[in-house]
């Protein structure tokens, strides 16, 4: 019998403040609003290639609240597990991003402490709602937040996990957040439970003491835990407005790499979100053609490459666009300037 949803994902549902243009954060008086958070971006970037997902997360409810919710559902995404604080302390997590050009860097500062989804518990969401999905993703901001959410999304990892779902975790390591000795402890001790592992080189070498090769860090986590896929990306900052962007996969199953050239000198105009849309084209790829990780790489880094092109932090490409993306990407030949 197939499930409600191919995906759920808990996390937190963020209002963005940006100011316009290239202005400092304490110079602009004027700012762009937008919707996101790490899990709510992976939610949505498989939504919009056709599967279905849904958020699990905790909104005050109040005029931010609702219009976060237009959002989640002009996405595609279901609201079905969102559910609403009430009174005078119920907020939306908030953060201020300034876009960086070269040499000055991009720069974040979070506003997210005491929020409505910091008070989330097991007990908000409902216990049928462990089997309705056949993946659950969660990644390490959650666990990083709070003592509270760092409990609810470990136990809901062991009753969706029990419950049969595939567990997909990336590591999304986030210094001013928690330290590299924290996240390791934590993290190790999920990842019995985790089937599809997303952490880069950098993460494995400084957060959990990896040394050799990129492939042989990659394979010891399969040898170390009961993890079936581990994915690394791979981004080369020549400049905050060009990146180039390629990444790994390993599957145990298979005791194969996989790998495709990387997107050269991509033109970036926002790459905030752009790791969280590799993981939803890998996601998408190993949900909709399970077993197919050359495809998983392909469609992992055609979402990265092109949501660094577009503002805001949710990708917004549907398979058409990913699938063109891709077959321009392979080709040798001729390729029209413009689509129309």
């Amino acid at each position: 019998m197939g499930k409600e949803f191919d995906l759920l994902s808990y996390g937190e549902v963020l209002l963005r403040l940006s100011p316009e243009g290239t202005e400092r954060l304490d110079d602009s008086e004027t700012f762009t609003k937008r919707v996101g958070g790490a899990e709510l971006n992976v939610a949505t970037g498989v939504a919009l290639l056709g599967l279905r997902t849904g958020i699990i997360s905790k909104l005050p409810n109040n005029k931010l609240g609702q219009f976060a919710k237009k959002r989640i559902r002009f996405s595609g995404v279901s609201d079905d597990y969102l559910v609403y604080e009430d009174g005078k302390d119920a907020r939306l997590g908030l953060y201020y991003y300034e876009l960086g050009r070269y040499p000055r860097k991009p720069s974040v500062v979070y506003d997210r402490a005491f929020t409505s989804f910091s008070r989330s518990d097991i007990s908000d969401f409902p216990e049928n709602m462990y089997s309705s999905a056949r993946l659950f993703h969660v990644s390490g901001v959650t666990l990083a937040l709070c003592e509270e959410t760092r409990n609810t999304a470990i136990e809901m990892i062991h009753k969706f996990k029990e419950a049969g779902a595939l567990i997909s975790f990336d590591v999304n390591f986030r210094g001013n957040l928690w330290t590299g000795d924290e996240a390791r402890e934590c993290i190790e001790k999920l990842l019995p439970y985790v089937d599809i592992f997303f952490c880069s080189e950098d993460t494995a070498r400084l957060t959990f003491g990896k040394t050799g090769t990129a492939e042989e860090i990659m394979k010891s986590f399969t040898e170390e835990y009961p993890i079936s896929i581990v994915a690394s990306t791979q981004r080369i900052v020549h400049s905050p407005m060009h990146h180039t962007f390629g990444s790994v996969i390993y599957s145990r199953e298979t005791d194969t790499f996989y790998s495709e050239k990387p997107y050269e000198r991509i033109q970036v105009v926002d790459r905030i979100g752009s790791g969280d849309a590799y993981c939803s084209g890998v996601l998408y790829a190993l949900l909709s053609e399970p077993g197919n990780y050359q495809r998983a790489v392909e469609f992992g880094n055609a979402q990265a490459a092109v949501k660094n092109t577009v503002p805001g932090d949710m990708p917004g490409s549907d398979l058409d666009e990913i699938e063109s993306v891709i077959r321009d990407h392979h080709s040798t030949g001729y390729q029209s300037e413009m689509k129309r």
